[in-house]
């Protein structure tokens, strides 16, 4: 079983993926191809991807009974002890700090958020 999900790429590679695999909702196709053609497929991808990111998972005979490989994603596949993860990139953000209610009294400001 190959799973590929591509989202936000170009109409004709889903048109190309169509002729192996079966698109099941948009930017996500499945099959069964063989090893052979599921790697000159994923070439394929990663060649005419262009801006879009690409998955692809596939079974095989490990202690998870899957693989995955990435192209362009944000979410970096990772072993640990023995098993493939994703690592998420964390996003910072910066919080601005709360401005005092306006009508609270300054006594009451410099308590709660300090000399200003």
């Amino acid at each position: 079983m190959t799973v590929h999900a591509l989202p936000r790429c170009p109409a004709d590679l889903r048109g190309f993926l169509t002729r192996w695999l079966m698109e099941i909702s948009p930017g996500v196709f499945i099959g069964g191809p063989s090893a052979r053609i599921r790697e000159q497929l994923w070439l394929q991808v990663q060649q005419y991807a262009d801006t879009g990111r690409a998955l692809l998972a596939y079974t095989t005979d490990n202690e998870q009974g899957f693989a995955f490989e990435t192209h362009d994603h944000k979410w970096q596949p990772i072993d640990h002890e023995g098993l493939v993860l994703l690592r998420r990139p964390k996003e910072r953000q910066e919080r601005p700090e709360p401005e005092p209610p306006r009508n609270w009294s300054k006594v009451a400001r410099r308590r709660r958020y300090g000399q200003r």
